[in-house]
């Protein structure tokens, strides 16, 4: 195996933006498990085109052993990545941080019509945990089912939080587990508040946020309310 140039991903300064993916014209960087990552080295030139777009200057160029680069495997693979749009290109996975201000002092009134949303993207899965909107942030872990179930979402809960969801049910509970304890372990956030809904598998979100932060070894206030399934707040606590 040849000694060449081959682009390097710090994995621990990347935060999955996903920057660096549309400029490899080869292919080569897709973001997977909310890391850039090589998806394989012969569709690497070692030119690094990518470098210039890393805002957290995780990539540089190493010489190392690698198979050589496979130009034309490389061309078939970007015109296959172009058609088909695998999920791990979309814009699903790029970090994004905005401001939400109410405009009125009536809270009633203030969130009506108006997103509270601040980050994106808010699928536990997809969320690194590196993320700089987690860091000391007021986390508000929900349920899946909980926006479409109690209309004042946004204005009861959403504003001045970190929004993550996830369904403990439906997703893979072990893969949460380990998703939360790294983010208490890097964000050490203020405040984490479960919503959940009435339906016992639901508690499952409390019990994961729990044991995530004795794993990690970061305590915080845990506050747990539950939504009823037509609409109303059936505790809080």
């Amino acid at each position: 195996m040849p000694v060449r140039k081959i682009v390097k991903i710090d994995e621990d300064k990347c935060n999955g933006c996903g920057d660096c993916v549309p400029s490899c014209v080869e292919g080569a960087i897709q973001v997977i498990d909310g890391k850039a990552r090589l998806v394989s080295e012969t569709y690497c030139d070692g030119l690094g085109a990518c470098l210039g777009e890393c805002p957290m200057d995780a990539i540089s160029i190493e010489e190392r052993d690698a198979p050589e680069f496979d130009e034309s495997a490389a061309v078939e693979h970007a015109a296959r990545k172009e058609t088909n749009q695998p999920v791990h290109a979309c814009p699903s996975t790029r970090m994004m941080s905005f401001e939400r201000q109410a405009n009125s002092s009536d809270r009633s009134a203030a969130v009506s019509d108006h997103s509270m949303l601040s980050s994106w993207p808010v699928q536990l899965t997809l969320v690194p945990p590196h993320a700089p909107f987690l860091k000391g942030a007021d986390i508000l872990l929900a349920a899946d089912c909980v926006p479409f179930a109690y209309p004042a979402f946004h204005r009861d809960f959403l504003q001045g939080k970190s929004l993550l969801i996830a369904c403990p049910k439906l997703d893979d509970y072990e893969a949460h587990l380990e998703k939360l304890t790294q983010i208490f372990r890097s964000a050490r956030p203020r405040s984490v508040t479960v919503l959940r809904m009435e339906v016992p598998c639901c508690g499952g979100l409390t019990h994961m946020v729990r044991q995530a932060s004795l794993e990690s070894g970061v305590s915080f206030p845990i506050q747990e309310t539950t939504i009823g399934v037509r609409g109303q707040i059936l505790a809080s606590v």
